[in-house]
């Protein structure tokens, strides 16, 4: 009797320990974990179903790009390179001078109309301080003349970078929020979150689906009214959409509203008839300049750009409510808000 209750104890403790074990071993759900803060020059928003530590990890990712990119940041990357202008080498980090190198790239694309060296006309208008002016025509023409990515010097071996002139300066305000979410979502994965929202300042990347296996809804803003109201809503996965539009930044002067997408051909606020322009693509660098770019080139020409790209798609919004889209969203977006038509 006492070998067989001996027997029948390992046999039940086996089977406690076998379930017990498959507890412990079965993966758990994970807990959204979320939070808001100020980077970048605008409202960084991070949800992930993970852990606070990964979240911290993310945050403190964003915090050290912007602290090599920022243009305003002294001892940044980009505030020594300007500092330097007509001067010395500087050498940068490898994030500062991947972004330089794709900012340039987008520059040869648009034939300059995206240009990271925009710094002098950025600074004389100082849109998004408290002290937006319109400049004189002069000052314009003399920024203007500062103004050339062509001249931009690189040293890809020693990770350099000059300015030839004094009064040049780069700015990577319409590409580096691309890349911080590139590296986030990166990040996120390498320690395996599955799904997550980034959310900066209207850059947004999504990993994954939600965790029941849904896509992601991402409305896109409606420019013409308050935050928050859309003009169509999307469904996806794995990818980022980008945003940009006069409605994000600007002042207003004796009646007319002045914005911060300044066309460096002109030395003024960008006029292309569009409203805003969204870019799809698993890439939010390239969705963050490309949006920027086909802002400036307007509809027609930046339809024809983005149709030679891979992997890209698009939704413009003219001032006159009409809405173009790339072949590739045509069969995705089948309604619109009220107001707003599609153009063929």
């Amino acid at each position: 009797m006492k070998q067989r209750t001996l027997i029948w104890t390992i046999v039940i403790g086996f089977f406690i320990a076998a379930a017990l074990g498959l507890v412990l071993t079965r993966p758990q759900p994970k807990e959204l974990i979320s939070d808001t803060r100020v980077m970048m020059d605008t409202s960084i928003e991070i949800r992930i179903f993970g852990s606070r530590r990964t979240l911290e990890a993310a945050f403190k990712r964003v915090h050290e790009l912007d602290k090599l990119m920022s243009r305003t940041l002294r001892g940044s990357d980009i505030y020594k390179v300007n500092q330097q202008a007509g001067r010395e080498w500087v050498e940068v980090s490898a994030d500062t001078f991947h972004v330089i190198e794709t900012a340039l790239r987008f520059a040869h694309l648009t034939g300059g109309l995206f240009d990271p060296t925009i710094t002098p006309l950025v600074e004389l208008w100082g849109i998004g301080t408290d002290n937006p002016q319109i400049p004189d025509p002069g000052a314009i023409e003399k920024a203007q003349g500062l103004i050339d990515y062509r001249k931009v010097e690189l040293d890809p071996k020693s990770r350099k970078v000059r300015l030839p002139q004094p009064g040049m300066g780069l700015d990577l305000g319409a590409i580096g929020k691309g890349y911080a979410a590139d590296s986030v979502a990166k990040l996120l994965r390498n320690r395996g979150v599955e799904s997550a929202l980034l959310n900066f300042g209207g850059n947004v990347y999504v990993i994954g689906g939600k965790p029941d296996g849904s896509p992601w809804r991402i409305g896109i803003q409606d420019p013409f009214s308050d935050r928050g109201t859309h003009v169509t809503v999307l469904e996806v996965r794995d990818t980022s959409i980008v945003t940009s539009g006069p409605y994000e930044r600007f002042f207003i002067r004796n009646g007319q509203r002045y914005h911060h997408i300044l066309n460096p051909e002109t030395g003024y606020p960008a006029e292309t008839g569009l409203a805003s322009v969204s870019i799809i693509s698993p890439s939010s660098i390239t969705a963050d300049a490309l949006s920027t770019s086909v802002f400036l080139l307007g509809a027609e020409k930046g339809l024809a750009l983005l149709e030679e790209l891979e992997g890209v798609e698009s939704m413009l919004i003219t001032n006159d409510r009409k809405v173009y889209l790339t072949s590739g969203l045509k069969s995705q977006v089948k309604s619109l808000a009220k107001g707003f038509e599609f153009h063929d």
